[in-house]
């Protein structure tokens, strides 16, 4: 776990960007290093403080897909999505994108603190009152024909200890391997699993898993 966890936020409600970043600015851990209020922002803020985390919200203006699909691609900063926006469609897009985390803003601060601390250990987290319908919708995408996907013994590996909710880092750890690595069979796994992020992998690797013992 990180000892400093630098975040950013972006949105275009000024006092609402104020609140979260001073309830976050009232914790020793975190280090609040941008403040942004459109989707050009956020990509502006991530390239030059590489945060450890971003929050964006939904309804600001830009291409706020788009900047969470460049800034995610980067690799240095994790995105998550804060919004008032209660939309499965809207969350599996999110996450479809390259989000971490889709987190309401109704939600309670220790679930806010909650899903950081997921983020930082490589998880994936939605918002509980979503959660039960987006891993439904994102279930029921799933295309048939699991059972015949070949995986190779490290993939294997690796999808037995993401079914133990194992972060890329712990994965690592385990196999001997570098996070890079993870992330290289992660993006192998997603293209033969057929899946578009990291809560799919899991659902289909325990669909492969199922359908093969």
């Amino acid at each position: 776990m990180l000892n400093s966890v630098r975040v950013a936020f972006v949105d275009d409600h000024p006092m609402l960007l104020e609140g979260i970043g001073a309830v976050f600015a009232r914790h020793g851990r975190y280090d609040v290093v941008a403040k942004g209020s459109d989707a050009d922002a956020a990509r502006a803020i991530a390239a030059r403080y590489e945060p450890h985390l971003i929050f964006v919200d939904l309804s600001m203006p830009g291409d706020v897909y788009g900047a969470i699909s460049d800034i995610a691609a980067t690799g240095r900063t994790q995105v998550i999505v804060y919004t008032a926006c209660n939309s499965v469609d809207l969350a599996v897009k999110s996450l479809d994108s390259g989000a971490s985390a889709f987190i309401l803003k109704e939600s309670i601060s220790n679930e806010l603190f909650g899903a950081v601390d997921a983020v930082i250990k490589g998880e994936v987290f939605i918002s509980p009152s979503l959660a039960g319908k987006v891993i439904s919708a994102l279930k029921g995408r799933r295309k048939e024909g699991a059972a015949g996907t070949k995986l190779s013994h490290r993939e294997e590996q690796v999808v037995a200890l993401l079914l133990k909710a194992r972060s890329n880092k712990e994965i690592a750890l385990s196999l001997s391997i570098s996070e890079k690595t993870v992330k290289h069979y992660m993006a192998n796994l997603m293209t033969k699993l057929n899946a578009r992020n990291r809560v799919e992998v899991a659902l289909a690797a325990q669909q492969h898993v199922s359908l093969t013992s």
